[in-house]
């Protein structure tokens, strides 16, 4: 009797302690000042989810690895959250499945490269933020890889010069120390093709 109540005892501290944890819906819990709850209690949960959106619970806040699913199936949000914050690469992907951005976060803030893509999977835009601000370098393309405009930022606020690049009379982009000022084309003395005009702004 003794060895099998030995036995059990080695049983129990080999299984993993997450066998015993609450599994839940998401949309079982409710948020309350940061921290999460299942309906009608007052205790921070402790579990994990399951369903459209997966990942665990400690002390009623998020952390380790997090999913989120579109209704089809398809991946649409992954990431890593340690005590309810968002740290780490997370990966936002659109309902067929190409990469929409990635963006990168340190305490809950965006922190380090930001990267964007167009719907057939070329680069739409990139840069950097630092502690929640974007900061340094950044550039934007159209669906072809061309540049539609460049820059930088210094904590939020864009510094150099900078150029606006209009289309057709709608703003499309910004461009630093670019030359082109008004392109148009003509046939048979009328107006065709799109119109490109560029103003040129000195930020100090």
């Amino acid at each position: 009797m003794t060895r099998i109540f030995a036995s059990l005892i080695v049983a129990l501290l080999l299984f993993p302690a997450t066998a015993f944890a609450e599994s839940v819906d998401f949309d079982d819990l409710v948020e309350r000042d940061g921290v999460y709850y299942k309906k009608f209690t007052d205790e921070p949960f402790d579990g994990e989810v399951t369903g459209q959106v997966q990942g665990e619970f400690v002390n009623g806040k998020q952390d380790g690895p997090w999913f989120d699913y579109f209704e089809n199936g398809q991946l649409y949000i992954k990431g890593t959250y340690k005590n309810g914050l968002k740290d780490g690469a997370w990966f936002r992907y659109n309902k067929r499945g190409p990469l929409f951005n990635k963006i990168t976060y340190k305490n809950g803030k965006k922190d380090g490269p930001w990267v964007y893509y167009h719907g057939n999977g070329q680069l739409s835009a990139k840069g950097t933020y630092k502690n929640g601000k974007p900061d340094g370098p950044w550039v934007k393309y159209d669906e072809n890889g061309q540049i539609l405009g460049k820059g930088t930022y210094k904590y939020d606020k864009k510094v150099g010069g900078y150029i606006h690049i209009y289309k057709n009379d709608k703003k499309v982009g910004d461009h630093e120390n670019g030359q082109l000022k008004d392109k148009r084309t003509y046939k048979n003395d009328k107006k065709v093709g799109d119109h490109i005009h560029i103003e040129i702004e000195r930020i100090d």
